[in-house]
C-alpha cells in the first residue's frame, strides 16, 4: 500500500469515526459504535467501513441499519471535512473480529482452567 492510500486511510477513518461519534450516540437501545478499520480501493472512489458494535445482536442490526439508512448523509459531511478530487462512495460491513477474539480468550480460560496442575 502507497503512503498516500495509507494516509487517506486513516484520514476517513478518524473523520468517519468523529462523525459517527457525533450522530450516533450510544445510549438507550442503540449499542456503541465504532470504526474498527477503513480500505480504499487504489483509485479512492470507494471504501469499505468495517463497523465494530458493542451490544446485543438486535443492537448490531440496528447499528447497521441506521448506517446504511445514513449513508448519503456521512458521505456528504465526510466529503466537507476533507478534500479530495472523488469523496468515496462507501459502503458499510460489520466487523465482528474482537468478538470472535473476545470468545477465543474466554475459550482459552476455560481450558487453563480445567487443565490439571503439572
Amino acid at each position: 500500500m502507497t503512503v498516500r492510500l495509507e494516509r487517506v486511510r486513516e484520514m476517513l477513518k478518524r473523520t468517519l469515526g468523529e462523525i459517527i461519534r457525533r450522530d450516533f450516540p450510544p445510549g438507550g437501545d442503540n449499542g456503541l459504535i465504532t470504526v474498527a478499520d477503513v480500505t480504499v480501493t487504489p483509485d479512492l472512489k470507494e471504501a469499505a467501513v468495517y463497523i465494530g458494535v458493542v451490544g446485543k445482536a438486535a443492537a448490531k442490526q440496528r447499528a447497521m441499519n441506521q448506517l446504511n439508512g445514513n449513508r448519503g448523509q456521512i458521505q456528504f459531511e465526510m466529503g466537507r471535512s476533507i478534500v479530495l478530487r472523488y469523496t468515496p462512495k462507501i459502503q458499510f460491513h460489520l466487523d465482528e473480529s474482537v468478538e470472535r477474539g473476545n470468545r477465543i480468550l474466554s475459550i482459552l480460560e476455560e481450558l487453563e482452567k480445567t487443565e490439571p496442575p503439572k
